[in-house]
C-alpha cells in the first residue's frame, strides 16, 4: 500500500492527478498545499474516502510529517499563472527553490521516488520553433517572468544534482500549455480566460497580434504522461510532456467561439506582455521512445470538455 504525498494537491494539475491516483484504493493519498493559489473545493469531493489526507502546508517552512513512509512525492507546487506569480514574485522563486529544497529533503529521508513539475518556461522566447530537452532557452533573468522561469531552472539543477549526489530516483517533466476541467477560471492562462469571456459575452482579449503560437494538451493527456514518468524505469527525464501540434492564439479564440455559438463575444487586442513567449511548440520525440506516450485528446474535443466544466460551475 503506497504512500503518495502530492505537493499542489489544490491546484488544476495537482487536483487532476489527485482523482487520477486515488482510484485505485490501495495509493494512500497525502494531498499538500497552503491554499494560496489552489482550491479547496477541487478535493472536496475526495474529503471522506480512507485513503485521502489533506495536509495544509507550506513547503517553503521546513516538512515534518507524521508519516511512517513516503514512496512517492510529486512536486507540482508552485503558482505557475503569470498573474499570480507575479503579484508575489518573491514568494514564487522561494517555492521553486527553498520548497523544492525542502521536499527533496523529505525524499532523502524516506528514499523516496520524487517527480518534479518543471515547465516549457524553461525555455524562455524560444529562438527555434520546435524545443527539444537540449534547447538551453532565451530566458531574462530579470524580466517580469524570471521569477517562474528561473526559479523552475534552478530547481531542476536541484534535483539533478539530489539524483547524482545522493543517487535517488528522480525525474523531471516540462509542461506545456494544459487545460481542462478544475482550472481556475480567472488564473489569467489562455484557454481558462478566451472561455470565460466567450461565455460571459465578454470582449475575448488578445494580447498582441494573435499570431504567436502555443500547443494545447487536454489534462488527461498530461496525467497520463506523469504517471508513466513515475513507472519508467532507468529514465530522469528532463521530459517535454505537450501537444506538438500548434496554433495560433487568433485561431484558439476563433475555434473557442466556434464551439459557443451563441456567444455575443468580440476579438479586441491589446499590447503584448514584456518577455511573452512568440512560440511554443513541443518535440516529444524522447516521450514517444521512453514513455510509450503523446497526447490522444484533440482540441476541439478537449475545448468542449472544458467549457462543459465551466458551464456547469457557473
Amino acid at each position: 500500500m503506497p504512500n503518495i504525498l502530492i505537493a499542489g494537491a489544490a491546484g488544476f494539475i495537482g487536483a487532476n492527478l489527485t482523482h487520477k491516483l486515488i482510484q485505485n484504493p490501495e495509493n494512500q493519498i497525502f494531498a499538500l498545499d497552503n491554499l494560496i493559489t489552489g482550491q479547496k473545493s477541487n478535493l472536496s469531493n475526495l474529503e471522506n474516502l480512507p485513503n485521502f489526507h489533506f495536509i495544509k502546508a507550506n513547503i517553503n517552512e521546513p516538512l515534518d510529517f507524521q508519516i511512517d513512509k513516503i514512496d512517492i512525492i510529486y512536486n507540482l507546487a508552485c503558482p505557475a499563472s503569470p498573474p499570480k506569480y507575479q503579484a508575489n514574485s518573491i514568494f514564487t522563486l522561494k517555492t521553486s527553490f527553498l520548497g523544492t529544497l525542502n521536499l527533496l529533503e523529505l525524499a532523502k529521508k524516506h528514499n523516496s521516488k520524487y517527480l518534479f513539475a518543471s515547465t516549457s518556461e524553461v525555455y524562455g522566447d524560444p529562438e527555434v520553433k520546435i524545443q527539444t530537452e537540449s534547447y538551453r532557452g532565451n530566458v531574462n533573468t530579470v524580466g517580469p517572468r524570471a521569477c517562474y522561469d528561473e526559479g523552475k531552472r534552478v530547481a531542476e539543477t536541484l534535483c539533478w544534482e539530489y539524483r547524482h549526489q545522493f543517487n535517488l530516483d528522480i525525474k523531471i517533466f516540462r509542461i506545456f500549455n494544459t487545460y481542462g476541467p478544475l482550472m481556475d477560471a480567472f488564473d489569467g492562462r489562455v484557454v481558462s480566460n478566451f472561455i470565460n469571456q466567450a461565455i460571459r459575452n465578454e470582449d475575448i482579449t488578445i494580447y498582441g497580434d494573435g499570431t504567436q503560437t502555443r500547443s494545447f494538451q487536454y489534462i488527461d493527456d498530461l496525467v497520463d504522461g506523469i504517471l508513466k514518468l513515475s513507472q519508467a524505469k532507468d529514465f530522469y527525464g528532463p521530459v517535454n510532456l505537450g501537444n506538438p501540434i500548434d496554433f495560433t492564439i487568433k485561431e484558439l479564440a476563433n475555434r473557442i467561439l466556434e464551439i459557443i455559438p451563441e456567444s455575443k463575444s468580440k476579438i479586441i487586442h491589446q499590447k503584448l506582455p514584456q518577455d511573452d513567449p512568440l512560440q511554443r511548440k513541443p518535440d516529444i520525440s524522447l516521450a514517444k521512445k521512453e514513455l510509450n506516450w503523446e497526447p490522444l485528446i484533440d482540441l476541439e474535443e478537449g475545448i468542449l470538455k472544458t467549457v462543459a466544466y465551466f458551464k456547469e460551475k457557473m
